[in-house]
């Protein structure tokens, strides 16, 4: 597979290396884009567990609360100042508002939901031609709690991250709190229980490749990988975090201090995922990858 400019530029933001050494470990992968984060992962070149991919999209996500019923949406622009116009707030909230009063559980369900005789996907396009960029809806999520459970609802940044959370027991601060620090810290996680063997064993293989490339002896390896899989393991998984308002203790523990235990919880990003326009930097990555 040919290595282009575009891949040596998605390889660079996933992993922040400079683009010679994205270069050559996309040259040494065939152009595979997730063997050539390996790769430079054990070269010791790029941390890629601990980059988040670079955020190109624009638009706004909302959390909203009713009752038992949670929703979290992202609502898509294709640049940020549209993002903050009033036409694009109010179309913001007239999505989140029918969500939320309707038993919608996905998105197909979401864009099919009437307001005012018209259909949300309709609204959209109306909505786009109005202001004249392209709008969408790109996700849609409905959480369902008991009368037992809390929410706790977070926006950071007017709306670019937003976070909730499900805690069984305790209080609405006590699950807002915890919303905060998902947005913050952004966990993948609830706890170890939730990820699979697979992807253990996948992190356990790069952790002993980079290890062996650092030079250290074989027969500690092993040993040192174990230490660092395991703290690798803690910093992904919410309970297991340091809590961003005492780091002293852990999510689980703040949760427990106050009589409370963690049920669930979803983050949202703008942009999470979408590859940025390419604008002029592709042909000045093309031009250093010539020379």
């Amino acid at each position: 597979m040919a290595v282009t400019a575009a891949l040596v530029k998605q390889l660079r933001e996933k992993t922040g290396a400079g683009m010679l050494d994205c270069k050559k470990a996309l040259t040494e992968t065939q152009g595979d884009i997730d063997k050539a984060v390996d790769y430079l992962r054990e070269k010791g070149i790029a941390k890629a567990a601990k980059k988040a991919d670079r955020i190109a999209a624009e638009g706004l996500c909302n959390v909203m609360v009713e009752g038992n019923r949670a929703i979290l949406y992202e609502l898509n622009s294709e640049t940020d100042f549209v993002a903050k116009n009033k036409e694009f707030l109010d179309l913001l909230e007239t999505v989140g508002t029918t969500l939320l009063k309707s038993d919608a559980n996905t998105l197909e369900e979401g864009l099919a939901l009437q307001h005012e005789g018209k259909a949300l996907a309709d609204i959209i396009v109306d909505a786009t031609a109005k202001i004249g960029e392209k709008l969408t809806l790109r996700r849609f999520y409905a959480v369902e709690k008991t009368d037992t459970m809390h929410f706790g609802a977070y926006a950071h940044m007017g709306g670019k991250i937003v976070s909730l959370s499900v805690i069984e027991a305790g209080d609405d601060v006590v699950a807002k709190d915890i919303s905060m620090h998902i947005a913050a810290n952004n966990p993948r996680f609830r706890d170890q229980s939730q990820i699979s063997q697979d992807e253990i064993a996948h992190e356990r293989e790069i952790l002993r490749n980079e290890a062996l490339n650092e030079g250290k002896p074989e027969n500690i390896v092993d040993k040192m990988v174990e230490g660092r899989l395991n703290k690798y393991l803690k910093e992904i998984c919410l309970v297991n975090q340091p809590f961003v308002k005492n780091p002293d203790i852990t999510v689980e523990q703040y949760a427990k201090e106050n009589g409370a235990t963690v049920v669930s919880f979803l983050r949202l990003e703008v942009g999470e995922g979408i590859e940025k326009r390419q604008d002029d930097f592709a042909s000045e990555v093309q031009a250093q990858i010539r020379s």
